[in-house]
């Protein structure tokens, strides 16, 4: 697999650090680095662009996109091409909206979680009062106080897809996106169900639209007539809830999962993670990995 875009300047530099102790002796024309993480290489060009090769490659890009998206509102897809942003803040201050957002794809370890709720008027002001916001945002001990509460109040489903089920379904053609939208699908189908009186349905866009829509090809039961927006966890009040609420049930199945083998398992996908992961296997074994982390992130082959 081949990812390539061009990155904006406030990126540039994070990049050149991220990577510098994993740089090759050799820099290829035009490049300021290449790199190896694992089994995906990655070249950094003075244009500005950079592009990841290998079998994990949009997993690498995925640290990138993820930060182009946050900090600069660019959509940028695996196959290199931008999509466009819908962002109608006005839309969505006082009207009732399903809403979904995941967590867990970003961290080795640990399940990607993927909630959908439906936040109507009469609940916006006990969720202001409770000062409901992008999880991101607030601390994991926050997260645990406000989250209880939030969906003893608010209706909401959650899909979980644990990580043996996981490393047998992702592949090249099962890319993260693909998996996401899968999941969104099935949390945001199986709430729409319930026949909720709503104006909108929201999704924080990870993607193209019409690349998610692609995703669904195969998939029963679509749930169409989504609008996307960059952001959306501090627009609209449902999408911030399945954020808090996909956060908090990844920290307690991270706790569940670290109970389970005796290690406290770290978040996120840097090198505190790949030591845990390295006293796990030479204690437990590699085939322990398979029921509690991702095996296609490039932690495995560092590992």
């Amino acid at each position: 697999m081949t990812i390539v875009f061009k990155v904006s300047d406030n990126l540039k530099k994070k990049i050149i650090d991220y990577y510098q102790d994993l740089r090759k002796e050799k820099t290829p024309p035009y490049a300021i680095f290449q790199a190896q993480d694992a089994d995906t290489t990655i070249t950094f060009y003075e244009s500005g662009k950079i592009m990841f090769q290998g079998v994990s490659a949009d997993i690498d890009a995925n640290i990138w996109i993820d930060l182009e998206k946050k900090l600069n509102k660019r959509i940028i897809n695996i196959d290199g091409t931008e999509g466009k942003v819908e962002e109608k803040k006005s839309d969505f201050l006082d009207v009732a909206t399903i809403g979904s957002d995941e967590v867990g794809t970003g961290d080795f370890f640990g399940p990607i979680i993927v909630t959908a709720t439906f936040v109507s008027k009469d609940n916006f002001e006990f969720l202001q009062t409770l000062g409901v916001r992008d999880s991101k945002k607030i601390t994991d001990e926050k997260i645990l106080e406000i989250a209880p509460q939030i969906m003893k109040k608010i209706p909401h489903v959650t899909t979980i897809l644990d990580n043996e089920t996981y490393n047998k379904y992702y592949s090249k053609e099962n890319n993260m996106n693909k998996i996401k939208a899968i999941l969104h699908n099935k949390a945001l189908y199986e709430l729409k169900t319930k026949n909720y009186s709503y104006a909108k349905i929201v999704i924080d866009q990870f993607c193209n639209p019409e690349n998610y829509y692609k995703y669904l090809e195969n998939v029963p039961n679509k749930v169409m007539h989504i609008t996307f927006m960059t952001k959306a966890e501090d627009q609209v009040l449902s999408v911030a809830c399945a954020s808090i609420i996909s956060r908090y049930i990844f920290l307690r199945k991270m706790d569940e999962l670290s109970d389970s083998i005796h290690f406290p398992l770290p978040k996120g996908a840097g090198k505190d993670v790949d030591k845990v992961a390295k006293d796990i296997v030479e204690e437990l074994g590699m085939d322990s990995l398979k029921s509690i982390a991702k095996l296609n992130f490039s932690n495995i082959k560092r590992i």
